[in-house]
């Protein structure tokens, strides 16, 4: 373990060292095992929306690389780890059949954080709606509020019995000023 931080350095005994992700800045995989187009698939491959054309489509490659991800959290002694589901992995439709190559997915992430010792901390929506339902007026429509909670109950459904701190909502103002901004996707 690398942690650096001297006793009585003026963090409390109980201070939760951690660390956060968003499923589309590291997964990539954007086609693998089911999964659905998200806004910020369909964002990044709009010509002249990224620089350079860049898209997630890569990034970290942390979907197929979640070993050497978790022995790097553990090695630099985070205690917790803060990651987003990626909800067109796990309803690619948005509504609908789930897709349990997602939640398999997810729930072995889980199981290898606690195994690691490191307690797991799951934002529920991090920015990456499925692009089905941004085509049927996304957040704009009470639809996908209705979406939402479906997708909510599945993914603690599958995970709560391991996973006990829970995000629904990364920076929703975000979201919001994106439909009126346009800069990123919304």
């Amino acid at each position: 373990m690398i942690r650096h931080v001297q006793p009585g350095a003026g963090f409390p005994k109980d201070f939760i060292w951690g660390a956060a992700t968003a499923s589309y800045q590291i997964e990539g995989a954007p086609d693998a095992d089911g999964k659905g187009e998200s806004i910020w698939d369909r964002f990044t491959r709009t010509p002249g929306r990224v620089i350079d054309g860049h898209t997630g489509d890569i990034a970290c490659d942390s979907y197929r690389k979640m070993e050497e991800d978790i022995r790097i959290i553990r090695d630099i002694g985070l205690d917790a780890y803060r990651f987003s589901l990626a909800w067109p992995r796990i309803i690619p439709a948005g509504t609908g059949a789930v897709n349990q190559k997602g939640i398999d997915h997810y729930s072995r992430f889980v199981d290898m954080l606690l195994e690691a010792g490191v307690r797991p901390f799951v934002t529920m929506y991090h920015w990456d709606l499925p692009q089905a339902l941004e085509d049927r007026g996304g957040w704009r429509v009470k639809e996908t509020s209705k979406a939402f909670g479906e997708y909510a109950a599945v993914v603690v459904k599958a995970l709560g019995d391991r996973v006990k701190n829970w995000m629904t909502l990364n920076e929703p103002p975000c979201s919001a000023f994106a439909y009126y901004v346009g800069e990123h996707a919304p």
